[in-house]
């Protein structure tokens, strides 16, 4: 019996070291990959392959990103920006999940609803932005609606073909266990639709996050996207790619911190082993 927790024991550890060496080997691949990337593009900047205005030298970019976090421009863009999607995303997400959930049970609804959130998520969040403006004008409520619009659709159809994957025997074994009404949404058909939710919650976040930077390009106001269309009309174009860097940081951020907790919670939750 000793010998076999000692063995047992050997092989947790082995599977402990394995899995750090993994993540560790992802982390430097991409740090390489960073590291080349900004390589290249100082090299060729240096060649003068191009112009400084088509594409600037990174020193130039890195001083318009330190400049303008010491005078306060890209924090308060920055933060204008993350409190729109906050709010938008927050909307569709309420909006969404329970309206999946009721589509991947109802079958009229999802005849009905369910085609024309088919239809309307094929539509270009930008197109919603004319509409916006005519019924709200040039306001905070119409970047809201063109957010919304966005993102709730991809929600909505993930969550209801999540649902419809869910195995028929389970669903029929819990009406007979006797959960029914609110208490079959809740306790099963939300926690068993959970994997459906987290990637129609990530697909949800992008769309939203490009329907709030095509908008904040159009209308002028404070945000990342105003100040990325500021840059143009300047002329400056190292303010263009610090804004762009901005963007591309907190889509990675978001994904590593919040997405993939989840997956990782879900992988673990139902079974699965973790990506490497």
């Amino acid at each position: 019996m000793p010998i076999e927790k000692e063995t047992q024991s050997d092989i947790t550890r082995v599977q402990y070291f394995a899995k750090g060496y993994h993540v560790w080997r992802g982390r430097a691949a991409r740090l390489a990959f960073f590291a080349l990337l900004l390589a290249v593009w100082q090299v060729a900047s240096s060649l003068e392959l191009w112009s400084e205005v088509i594409l600037p030298h990174p020193k130039e970019v890195a001083d318009a990103l330190v400049l303008g976090m010491r005078d306060g421009t890209l924090p308060q863009a920055i933060r204008a920006s993350m409190q729109r999607l906050c709010v938008g995303y927050g909307i569709s997400l309420l909006i969404g999940i329970p309206l999946g959930l009721l589509l991947g049970r109802k079958r009229v609804l999802d005849d009905t609803i369910g085609s024309l959130a088919v239809g309307l998520q094929a539509l270009p969040s930008i197109c919603w932005l004319p509409m916006a403006v005519l019924w709200f004008g040039l306001s905070e409520t119409a970047m809201q609606f063109v957010i919304i619009m966005g993102s709730l659709m991809s929600i909505t159809l993930s969550v209801r073909d999540g649902v419809k994957t869910i195995p028929t025997l389970y669903l029929r074994a819990a009406s007979i266990l006797g959960a029914t009404g609110w208490r079959f949404y809740w306790y099963i058909l939300f926690p068993a639709s959970l994997p459906s939710i987290i990637t129609g919650a990530k697909l949800g976040w992008s769309f939203a996050w490009r329907s709030l930077m095509a908008a904040e390009l159009l209308y002028v106001t404070s945000g990342i996207g105003s100040t990325l269309m500021m840059g143009r009309e300047l002329h400056d174009m190292a303010l263009v790619l610090a804004a762009m860097i901005i963007i591309i940081t907190i889509g990675l951020l978001t994904d590593r911190l919040i997405f993939r907790f989840g997956e990782s919670f879900i992988h673990r939750r139902w079974g699965f082993g973790e990506r490497g």
